[in-house]
């Protein structure tokens, strides 16, 4: 098999070998118990990822995310007394229009992607901080029952936050492969004039792809708020870089057009155990930031399409 032709499992192959090798130095990590905990723990990454696979996937990048979680959270929490159980929908749709707003910057302003997500995370983490009052919020334990008792919790000893988070790709997966949004998606990452000069109305797909991105971020603040039953403006901090990390190890191209939400189930699971066993190491919180900014760079190097750059800037 040629190389090229492999490069399409080495994420599958990286998972194997990496669960592998903490097995052998920690045995207990294979146990079911201990591979659920694992799983739920980056359920919320996973959402968050999802998002900026879609933005990835066009050619873009979103480096809002983890500002709108943070953000969410704090909505989440204090928004609880008057919305009910409607909060959550407030929430996501607060989240798809600072996503949105993201996506128009960058298509009718001609605003880099990379700048108009971060001035609107910006925006967002700076919402948060104000409504918060800069400190963190907590929720009455009733009213978390009531507006958030379907994130938190268990059925059949599976957590909920793992079931969104599968319906989640369950629902992306269709859109994707299944529907022309994901096939139209596809078509401008692999080449947006070429999209523009088959009468495709790219705008409206990529503001859609950034708004879907945003309203995940939100969702994954949600499951932060509804765990901890409260918020904070910098309760998802940390959060971008290895999410970003999950999307590119799993095979999706920085340039466009390749890969997907699938991918990024993945590569998140590479993650996961990545972070499993440096926990097992004892490795330092900062020290794991280290680890994932490589991780990024070896990705990128990897998987990005060097025959769409004209030049490295």
């Amino acid at each position: 098999m040629k190389i090229e032709k492999l490069r399409a499992h080495f994420p599958w192959l990286t998972l194997v070998v990496l669960a592998l090798l903490v097995s052998l130095a920690h045995p207990e990590f294979l146990q079911p118990a201990n591979l659920l905990q694992m799983v739920s723990d980056v359920a919320a990454l996973f959402v968050m990822a999802l998002g900026i696979t879609l933005v990835i996937y066009i050619g873009g990048i979103d480096l809002s995310s983890q500002s709108l979680a943070n953000m969410a959270t704090v909505l989440a929490t204090v928004a609880l007394p008057l919305g009910g159980p409607w909060t959550s929908l407030l929430v996501l749709l607060a989240g798809a229009l600072l996503g949105g707003a993201s996506g128009v910057a960058s298509t009718k302003l001609k605003v880099p992607s990379f700048i108009a997500t971060l001035a609107l995370g910006g925006i967002a983490l700076s919402l948060g901080a104000y409504v918060s009052k800069q400190q963190s919020v907590s929720m009455d334990a009733e009213l978390r029952t009531q507006g958030y008792g379907w994130i938190y919790g268990a059925t059949l000893a599976i957590p909920h936050e793992v079931l969104i988070a599968l319906a989640l790709l369950a629902v992306l997966l269709f859109l994707e492969r299944r529907t022309t949004f994901g096939r139209v998606l596809k078509a401008i990452g692999c080449g947006e004039l070429a999209a523009l000069a088959s009468g495709i109305r790219v705008d409206r797909y990529k503001i859609a792809a950034y708004a879907i991105s945003g309203a995940l971020a939100a969702a994954a603040g949600l499951i932060f708020a509804a765990r901890l039953a409260g918020g904070g403006p910098n309760v998802a901090e940390g959060f971008l870089l290895p999410a970003i990390v999950a999307v590119l190890v799993g095979g999706t191209s920085l340039s466009g057009g390749v890969g997907g939400v699938l991918n990024t189930f993945v590569g998140t699971l590479i993650v996961a155990v990545i972070r499993t066993g440096m926990v097992y190491l004892e490795v330092p919180a900062q020290s794991q930031q280290f680890v994932f900014g490589l991780m990024l760079i070896v990705a990128i190097a990897l998987t990005i399409d060097r025959s769409k750059l004209h030049m490295v800037k």
